[in-house]
C-alpha cells in the first residue's frame, strides 16, 4: 500500500512538473519555427487587376478579389514542372506569373489555361545571376562574365581573377551597394563592376579540415590602407561591344580610389546615372554618362558634408516623365526630393523630423509616389503616399506598429500587414484608399500562448543632452518588484542599426525570451549612433566611436540601477560586432558595474577595420590618431574586472580574427583572465544548426556568473 502511494506521488510530481516545464521554451526550440508566429507571405496584387495572391506556407497558393475572399486555389502539385515554392512569384499579367524549379528553371504558368511555358534555363555552375524584364540573362563563371540572349551564350569579359573582379558588388557592400550587375530596362545594355583589388593587401585566413591547413587569403582593405579601384562597364548587346564609364577626371590616387554608388540607367537606356563619392566620404557628385561612349554628360548636383555623406538608394524616374526623385538626408532627416533629368531642384517633396526609409513606387498616373517612413513614431514604420503636385501626405497603413504593405496598380487597394509589441503578432487586412477594412486576411495567434510568456514594455529615457533614447525591457512572466533580479544587456549601438522597434517582441527575439524565462531581465537600448532617429543622431559617433554610445547605454543602467528590483551586483552585457566593440567597451571604462560580458565577433581597434565603413565614421588613423587611440580597447585592458568572454568565427571576414587575437595577446601580457571560444568554420557570426550551440555558450556563461552568483 505504502510503494503504490509512493508511486502514485511520484507520477503526480512528474505529471505536474512536466505540465510547468510545458510552458518554459526549451533553449534548443529558440530557432524552432512553431515558437514564430505564422503569417501569410509573398502578398502580391495580380498583374493590373485587384486579384491578389498569398501563400500561408510556401506549399499552396491562396487568392482573393474585391468580391470574394481568397482561398486555397492552387497546390505545388497542380503545376508541371512542380515550383519548388510558392515564392517571389512574378506577376507579368493578371492571370500569368514566372515561378522556379527547384533546378532553378523559370516558367510561366497561366492560371486560365492552366499551361506551362518555359522561359529559361540557370546552369549550376552560373553564379550572380541577373536577368532583364525581357529575359537576357548575366551571369558570372570561372571569374568572367557572360550574357544568354536568346540561348546564345557570349563571353564579355577576360581576364576576370581573384584580382580582377567582375559583377559583383564592390566596396564591401556599402553605400547601399548589393549587386553587381544592372541592365537597362529594355534589355539592351548591361552594366557591371569592375573591381582591380591587386594594390590591396592579402588578409590570411587558414582552412584547417586539410591534412594540412591551406591558407586561403582574402582582399581586406583596412582603414588608412591601400584601397581598391572600381570602373563601370557597359556592354551592348546589339553591338556585342564593352566600354567604359569615363568617371576619373585624372589617374591621380584619389580619383582612382573614389567610391562609384547607386548605379541606374534612364529609362531609354542611354544615360547611365553613378553617384560618385570621394575616399574621405563628405562630397558626393550625381553624374551622367553616354551610355554607348561612357563620356562624361553633366554633373546633375553636389551634396557636402563636414562629417559624411552616405548615399543609399539610387534615383527613382517617374514614370513618363523628365523627373526623378532622391533620398537624402541633407536637411537632417532622409527625405524625398524631386529633381528633373538636368539636376535642376523642382522641390523637397517630404519634410519634417522623420525619416523616409524606402521609396516603394507609384500609382497609374504617376502623380504619387508610394514610401515607408518614421513619421507617425521612430520606433515604427508605416506606409504613405505623397503627392507630387502638391505634396500632400496620406498615410495608408492602419494600427501603431511595423507595416509591410502591397499596393495594386492604381494605387486604391493596398494589402497591409503589421504587427506591434503589444497585442498583435501579426494582423494583414485588405483596405481602400479611405483606410476603410474590406477584408481580414490574416490575424495571427501569439506563438507563445502556451508558454510563459515574458512581459515587453517599450519606453524612454534621456540622454545627457535631453535626447530621447528607447529601450526595450523584458521581465519574466512570474516577476515579482519585491525580488532582485540579475540584468543581462543586450546592444549593438552602432550605425544601420535599431533594435527597439514596435513590432512584435519588441524587436527582440525567442533567445532573449528563453534569458527571461530563465530569471534575467533582458534590456535594450538604442544610443545616439543607432538608426532611424536622423543625421546628428547617427553621426554623433563620428571620429569618436565607443564614446558617446557608452554615455547613453550608462543613462540606461543608471536608471535601471534606481529599480528596487534590479540586483546591481549583478548586471551583465552581451552584443556581437559593433554590439561585441560596446560590450567590451562598457566592460572596460565602466569597471565595476558590469559583472560579466560576452563579445562576439568584436572590433578591438579601428585600425584592423575595413575602409569604407571604418573610415565614415573614424577617419583614418593618419588623420585621426587621437580618436583611435580612445577607441581602441587595447588601451584599456588595465581596467578589466569581470568576467569577459570573446566569441569569435575563425573565417571571419568582416570583423577579421587578428582583433580578438591581439587583445588577447595583451590581456596574456597584462595578466588579465578571458574566456576565449573559437567557431571554426563560421564568418562572422554563427548561423544554421551551430547558432543553438553559441546561444547555449551564452546563455552558460552568464547563468554561471551572473544569476547563479548571489
Amino acid at each position: 500500500m505504502k510503494r503504490r502511494f509512493c508511486l502514485l506521488l511520484l507520477l503526480i510530481c512528474i505529471s505536474g512538473f512536466s505540465f510547468a516545464q510545458g510552458k518554459m521554451i526549451k533553449i534548443e526550440d529558440v530557432q524552432n519555427r512553431k515558437y514564430y508566429i505564422k503569417e501569410i507571405y509573398d502578398v502580391q496584387f495580380m498583374g493590373k487587376s485587384d486579384s491578389y495572391s498569398f501563400t500561408k506556407d510556401g506549399k499552396t497558393l491562396w487568392i482573393g478579389n474585391l468580391k470574394q475572399e481568397p482561398k486555397e486555389s492552387l497546390r505545388l502539385e497542380d503545376i508541371s514542372p512542380k515550383p519548388s515554392i510558392f515564392m517571389g512569384l512574378k506577376y507579368i499579367s493578371d492571370n500569368e506569373f514566372i515561378y522556379s524549379t527547384e533546378n532553378n528553371d523559370k516558367y510561366i504558368y497561366n492560371l486560365k489555361t492552366k499551361s506551362t511555358k518555359k522561359l529559361y534555363s540557370i546552369e549550376k555552375e552560373w553564379n550572380f545571376v541577373e536577368v532583364s524584364e525581357n529575359n537576357n540573362i548575366a551571369f558570372k563563371r570561372d571569374d568572367n562574365l557572360y550574357v544568354n540572349i536568346d540561348s546564345r551564350i557570349k563571353q564579355i569579359t577576360n581576364d576576370g581573377s581573384r584580382d580582377i573582379v567582375y559583377g559583383e558588388a564592390v566596396h564591401r557592400n556599402e553605400f547601399g551597394i548589393e549587386k553587381g550587375l544592372f541592365w537597362s530596362k529594355d534589355g539592351q545594355k548591361l552594366a557591371f563592376y569592375r573591381m582591380d583589388q591587386s594594390m590591396v593587401a592579402d588578409y590570411p585566413l587558414v582552412n584547417t579540415q586539410e591534412r594540412i591547413a591551406k591558407h586561403t587569403p582574402i582582399k581586406y582593405p583596412m582603414a588608412g590602407e591601400k584601397s581598391h579601384e572600381v570602373l563601370v562597364g557597359v556592354y551592348d548587346v546589339n553591338t556585342e561591344k564593352t566600354i567604359y564609364l569615363k568617371t576619373r577626371e585624372n589617374e591621380s590616387t584619389p580619383e582612382r580610389e573614389m567610391y562609384l554608388t547607386n548605379i541606374s540607367f534612364s529609362p531609354d537606356g542611354k544615360i547611365v546615372y553613378v553617384a560618385k563619392l570621394n575616399r574621405l566620404q563628405n562630397h558626393l557628385w550625381v553624374e551622367s554618362y553616354d551610355a554607348n561612349s561612357g563620356n562624361k554628360l553633366i554633373t546633375l548636383f553636389e551634396e557636402t558634408a563636414i562629417k559624411y555623406v552616405e548615399p543609399e538608394s539610387p534615383m527613382v524616374f517617374i514614370p513618363n516623365s523628365n523627373q526623378f526623385l532622391w533620398l537624402s538626408e541633407r536637411d537632417g532627416f532622409n527625405h524625398i526630393y524631386l529633381y528633373d533629368n538636368y539636376g535642376n531642384l523642382i522641390k523637397q517633396l517630404t519634410k519634417g523630423d522623420w525619416m523616409v526609409t524606402s521609396i516603394e513606387g507609384f500609382n497609374d498616373k504617376a502623380d504619387e509616389v508610394f514610401f515607408y517612413a518614421t513619421k507617425d513614431s521612430p520606433i515604427e514604420n508605416n506606409f504613405y503616399g505623397v503627392s507630387l503636385k502638391n505634396g500632400k501626405i496620406t498615410r495608408y497603413s492602419l494600427g501603431s506598429g511595423t507595416h509591410n504593405v502591397a499596393f495594386n496598380s492604381r494605387g486604391t487597394l493596398f494589402i497591409d500587414t503589421y504587427t506591434n509589441y503589444n497585442d498583435t503578432p501579426s494582423k494583414s487586412q485588405l483596405l481602400d484608399k479611405k483606410g476603410k477594412v474590406i477584408r481580414v486576411l490574416n490575424e495571427s495567434e501569439d506563438a507563445w500562448k502556451d508558454l510563459d510568456k515574458p512581459i515587453i514594455e517599450i519606453s524612454t529615457l534621456k540622454a545627457n543632452d535631453g535626447t530621447d533614447l528607447y529601450y526595450r525591457m523584458i521581465k519574466p512572466k512570474d516577476f515579482d518588484p519585491n525580488k532582485k533580479y540579475p540584468v543581462l544587456v543586450y546592444v549593438y549601438g552602432g550605425p544601420h542599426a535599431q533594435l527597439v522597434t514596435n513590432s512584435w517582441l519588441g524587436g527582440a527575439n525567442n533567445f532573449f525570451m528563453f534569458l527571461a524565462q530563465q530569471g534575467f531581465i533582458v534590456w535594450t537600448l538604442d544610443n545616439r549612433g543607432s538608426a532611424n532617429r536622423g543625421y546628428v543622431f547617427e553621426s554623433a559617433i563620428w571620429h569618436n566611436c565607443g564614446d558617446i554610445e557608452v554615455k547613453d547605454q550608462m543613462v540606461g543602467v543608471n536608471y535601471l540601477k534606481t529599480l528596487p528590483y534590479v540586483d546591481s551586483e549583478r548586471i551583465g552585457v552581451d552584443g556581437w560586432s559593433y554590439g561585441g566593440f560596446m560590450t567590451i567597451s562598457l566592460m572596460l571604462k565602466q569597471p565595476n558595474v558590469f559583472k560579466t560580458a560576452s563579445a562576439g565577433g568584436p572590433v578591438i581597434d579601428w585600425k584592423w577595420y575595413e575602409v569604407m565603413y571604418g573610415e565614415r565614421y573614424m577617419g583614418t588613423p593618419q588623420d585621426n590618431p587621437k580618436g583611435y587611440e580612445n577607441a581602441s580597447l587595447i588601451n584599456h585592458i588595465d581596467s578589466l574586472k569581470g568576467k569577459l568572454l570573446i566569441l569569435q568565427g575563425y573565417q571571419d571576414n568582416t570583423v577579421v580574427p587578428q582583433h580578438c587575437i591581439e587583445f588577447l595577446r595583451n590581456a596574456v601580457k597584462k595578466d588579465k583572465q578571458v574566456d576565449f571560444f573559437l567557431y571554426p568554420d563560421h564568418e562572422h557570426n554563427v548561423r544554421g544548426k551551430d547558432r543553438i550551440h553559441l546561444y547555449k555558450k551564452i546563455y552558460q556563461f552568464h547563468k554561471d556568473n551572473l544569476l547563479m552568483q548571489k
